[in-house]
């Protein structure tokens, strides 16, 4: 079938109502969640040396269903759902970060047996807010993510120094840490340096940004232990990497280079130490040419061991 980001048709049918028993099932036994969480087989875990692919599906929640020129490209749950499950399908593909919504309804399809699961916690900070640094923790709970069987929640931790909303996100930031690592979960903290602009948010991707942000977000909390950093790839990504010791993930964004080039300043960047991995998303469900098969998989041929399929 063909495809471009703006118009999937790479489902296993086009059926329109190839979802319909989700919203049956939420209906008539909205407890399936639960046993399905409890029911499927967890990931081994996260080992030196295996850099792990996660794919993020995190960015509806916020509102921010844009990708490339396509302001509503996310806007399809059908369409998300069928790009997700072609993405999980490859075994070298270790897990999903993703809103609770997500999150359920790739239980309730059996994709993420096997697979590591990140809950995204914050979504509060809305695309285009008036107090969008004012992240708030509306979704995923510590306590929710454990009983899941969850590995780790990701946190969006935007810093405005020019803004009084900082102040706050940080403190729920470094409690969300430590109701964490109180309970053995991965703490994965995505850090920016950002500003307002013409009334939009920006973040500062500039390396020396980048290296601040890292300071300030891995200073988070009570304990470090269970704390992981998803970080954009930059110029001087040995100098980013030099103010870390924690396992770090790359995030992808939504970049304006063509695949190639993306794929070629990620592969730098797997190969320094500390990178434990590549968390992406857009980058890979929605590529220009429609093939997230083939993203998928050229994604992971950049990273170590992908071959191996967790037992």
């Amino acid at each position: 079938m063909s495809l471009n980001p703006g118009t999937a048709t790479l489902a296993v049918d086009d059926d329109p109502r190839r979802y319909a028993h989700l919203s049956t099932i939420r209906l008539e036994d909205p407890g399936a969640v639960a046993r399905a969480a409890k029911a499927r087989r967890r990931h081994s875990g996260p080992k030196a040396g295996r850099q792990n692919f996660i794919v993020a599906a995190d960015h509806p929640a916020r509102g921010a269903l844009s990708v490339g020129n396509d302001p509503v490209a996310m806007a399809d749950r059908r369409q998300l759902l069928d790009r997700l499950q072609i993405a999980l399908a490859n075994p070298a593909v270790d897990g999903v970060l993703a809103s609770p919504d997500i999150m359920d309804d790739l239980l309730l399809l059996g994709a993420l047996d096997g697979k590591l699961l990140f809950g995204s916690m914050n979504r509060g900070g809305l695309t285009g807010l008036v107090n969008e640094f004012d992240d708030r923790f509306t979704g995923h709970t510590a306590a929710a993510l454990e009983e899941l069987g969850a590995d780790g929640g990701k946190m969006l931790t935007r810093i405005c120094l020019g803004d009084p909303d900082t102040v706050a996100l940080l403190e729920a930031t470094a409690r969300a840490i430590d109701s964490l690592a109180e309970r053995k979960l991965i703490a994965m903290v995505e850090p920016f340096l950002s500003v307002r602009e013409n009334g939009k948010v920006r973040n500062d991707l500039s390396t020396d940004a980048v290296i601040k942000s890292i300071a300030i977000a891995e200073g988070l909390g009570s304990t470090s232990a269970y704390t992981w950093m998803k970080l954009p790839v930059v110029a001087g990504m040995e100098r980013v990497m030099a103010a870390t010791t924690m396992p770090t993930v790359l995030l992808g964004g939504d970049p304006a280079g063509t695949q190639d080039e993306v794929f070629a300043t990620w592969g730098a960047a797997l190969a320094l130490p500390g990178v434990q991995g590549l968390t992406v998303g857009r980058t890979l469900l929605y590529p220009a040419d429609g093939d997230v098969a083939g993203a998928v998989a050229a994604a992971a041929s950049l990273l170590k061991h992908t071959t191996e399929v967790s037992e």
